[in-house]
């Protein structure tokens, strides 16, 4: 289905749609009239000579010069030159085409005085797969992402470099082969095209999908292993964790009981402990946790999605321009600071009930390190340093970007979010999540074949999935190969989706 740009009503699930799955998009007429009355306006304070910064003043610190008639034509493709300043390797396109949808949402509130040529190029661009090639490193998160923006303002030039049905090539070739034309640049066209934190917020947004899912994997994998570890399961009776009230740690509760119902551990047939180990009974709790702290970032990041993100802003109805922070990337930084930090929390979790499967002492009967000939054969140890490796990793990512502030262009821009080293930290904590995560699978169904009781029909489900992939453990063999094939799995959701077929939605 389409997706349509109001200004208002832009997902995270459709920014995924159109930057993943290349859904097409178009802009709402009423929009359009929105824009065309604003760039109306912007032409008449051109010409009525008023001051406005980034139209006929310099930028930054060089605010205070004004513009003769001749640099105001000139002036915004300089600009987008100058803010080309990114560095190294790409981002991935489903980044750059996040990016482009969130800008071009922006400009759909009709307050960035750009021309709708502007808009409809950026849509033009997704619908006909033109994607600009951007480095992944040079913002700061504050004038909005500056130098990744530029880089995607430089095809609406017909310059820069993008791709074009898998090529990657010149900025201008690769419009004229889709047909595009050039809409060049005039006055404010380029600022309002860069000025906001849109690429940021894209993989934010990104991130909060594949994150989500993420988790209700995290609540499969721990059904497995609590059904190996014959946990006790009053700590997840609802009752309890309404009387506290977290609503994620009511809803882990919930998804993890309805993956283990119907086997023999949820019908009250194995003998428990009076009371487990915190990795056991704690886990509604922590990975509920992590869901309302995703709950609120996905809140702050769909707020994002939808505002004004720009400076100055335009106010047709009032015949007026205000400048301030609207690009400002602190409002997403800091949450998405909190959701990298509940995903390295919820897998130092994993790894924790992972060590309890391996270790004889508190697996309730499993052999060592879960493999039948514990001395010639080492099992699932070195399994275990491979998560531990992961997790020091994840917890070096996840100190906080939002606070690390350097003061930039002669001190003007004195605070910044570094929205920018968020975005791209988190991204690294959740594919080192993913090789976490795929280790417990993978030892929660080699603990389970130890087993010979009946499990919960979504643990059954999830470990018949696993075991299409990954072979049980006989004897040693290099288990590279299979830790890259269980990360693999988790990042696909196959387990997820068949689970979810098999017993219904986890959320």
């Amino acid at each position: 289905m389409t997706v349509v740009l109001d200004g208002k009503s832009l997902r995270i699930e459709d920014v995924v749609s159109v930057a993943r799955d290349g859904e097409e998009v178009e802009i709402h007429p009423d929009s359009v009239i929105k824009i065309k009355k604003c760039r109306e306006m912007l032409e008449r304070k051109i010409e009525a000579k008023e001051v406005m910064y980034g139209v006929n003043t310099g930028i930054g610190d060089l605010s205070e010069i004004i513009l003769d008639e001749d640099q105001i034509k000139d002036f915004q493709r300089f600009l987008i030159y100058n803010h080309a300043a990114g560095i190294g390797d790409p981002a991935p396109i489903e980044y750059v085409r996040g990016a482009m949808v969130a800008r071009a949402n922006v400009h759909a509130h009709g307050m960035s005085a750009c021309r709708p040529e502007i808009t409809q190029t950026l849509i033009d661009m997704l619908n006909k797969g033109v994607t600009p090639y951007v480095c992944q490193k040079g913002s700061v998160g504050a004038c909005g992402d500056l130098a990744p923006m530029a880089q995607i303002a430089l095809l609406l030039l017909g310059e820069g470099q993008a791709y074009y049905q898998g090529e990657l090539l010149d900025g201008k070739e690769a419009m004229d082969r889709a047909g595009i034309q050039v809409p060049g640049l005039h006055a404010r066209d380029g600022l309002a095209t860069i000025n906001g934190s849109n690429m940021l917020t894209a993989m934010s947004a990104i991130f909060l999908y594949d994150a989500d899912n993420w988790l209700k994997q995290a609540e499969i994998a721990a059904a497995m292993s609590l059904e190996a570890l014959k946990a006790n399961m009053r700590p997840y009776d609802p009752r309890l964790l309404e009387v506290r009230g977290y609503e994620g740690a009511v809803r882990s509760a919930r998804a993890i009981s309805k993956l283990i119902a119907e086997g023999d551990l949820a019908n009250g047939r194995l003998d428990v402990k009076v009371q487990d180990a915190y990795s056991m009974r704690s886990t509604p709790q922590v990975i509920g946790a992590a869901h309302d702290a995703l709950a609120f970032a996905r809140s702050q990041v769909e707020i994002e999605l939808n505002g004004v993100g720009d400076n100055p802003v335009f106010f047709p109805d009032e015949d007026m321009q205000l400048t301030g922070a609207n690009f400002q990337g602190s409002p997403v930084s800091l949450p998405m600071d909190m959701a990298g930090a509940a995903i390295t929390m919820v897998s130092v979790l994993s790894e924790r009930r992972m060590n309890r499967l391996n270790n004889a002492a508190l697996s309730e009967g499993l052999p060592p390190f879960l493999t039948k000939g514990a001395g010639m054969f080492s099992g699932m140890m070195l399994s275990q340093y491979t998560a531990d490796m992961q997790i020091v990793e994840q917890r070096l990512l996840s100190a906080p970007a939002s606070v690390q502030s350097i003061p930039a262009a002669a001190d003007q821009e004195d605070f910044v979010s570094m929205g920018m080293n968020t975005a791209i930290k988190n991204i690294q904590i959740l594919d080192n999540a993913y090789g976490i995560l795929g280790i417990e699978f993978m030892a929660a169904a080699q603990a389970l074949d130890f087993r010979d009781y009946a499990f919960g029909r979504g643990v059954s489900k999830a470990k018949e999935v696993i075991r299409r992939h990954v072979d049980f453990l006989d004897e040693d063999r290099p288990l590279y190969p299979d830790h890259t094939t269980m990360k693999e799995l988790v990042r696909s959701c196959e387990i997820l989706h068949e689970v979810e077929r098999e017993i219904g939605d986890l959320s």
